[in-house]
């Protein structure tokens, strides 16, 4: 592949971005490339050392504020017509609540994901204060002479801190596993806009 149909390649791919972002990415990866050229690259393997085309748009599609990406496509490219005008006025009382419906979706989606982590670490938190109580009232019972008690706080306090450790490397795993998600429903929505903004 040449720079240049590397360039365009890219160019389609950043198309629903705002301009200046995707000039500014455009400029910086033709500038990587020209570099790798200077060092005594072909074309081709400069280009090639820089990546895929896919994997540069989706890094920069999910590091781009989604606020930003909504803005782009929003704008009117155009002055709008008055029947435009009219339209959206009167259409408005079925466009907003749509809108505010899909918003609120969203939002309770990250809120019921982020209650997910917060409980789980909410369980891991209390098996480790269970060991740490079990054992205070282990030494307790056996310091007032109370041998059984003793010996069930113990075990309790043992199994309690197995459990807390156990569920640690879970509570790890599901956090960052949800985490990746939120990731990935935000590049979706992301994707939707520019998606839309290629038909167009």
């Amino acid at each position: 592949m040449t720079k240049r149909e590397f360039t365009d390649s890219l160019r389609k791919a950043l198309s629903g971005l705002p301009k200046e972002d995707a000039e500014e990415r455009l400029a910086f990866y033709a500038e990587m490339i020209d570099d790798r050229i200077e060092e005594g690259a072909s074309e081709e393997e400069a280009v090639a050392g820089v990546g895929s085309v896919d994997k540069i748009a989706a890094r920069i599609v999910s590091e781009t504020p989604i606020g930003k990406i909504v803005k782009e496509r929003v704008k009117p490219k155009r002055e709008l017509r008055a029947w435009e005008i009219v339209l959206i006025v009167l259409g408005f009382p079925i466009w907003f609540p749509l809108l505010v419906a899909a918003g609120v979706m969203v939002l309770t989606l990250y809120i019921v994901i982020f209650s997910l982590i917060l409980s789980l670490w909410a369980v891991e938190l209390s098996f480790g204060a269970c060991a740490l109580g079990g054992f205070v009232l282990a030494v307790l019972s056996l310091l007032r002479g109370d041998l059984f008690p003793a010996l069930a706080m113990f075990g309790i306090s043992v199994f309690s801190a197995g459990a807390a450790i156990l569920f640690y490397y879970g509570c790890v795993a599901v956090t960052k596993g949800l985490i990746r998600l939120c990731g990935k429903i935000a590049y979706g929505i992301k994707r939707l806009f520019i998606k839309k903004e290629r038909v167009k």
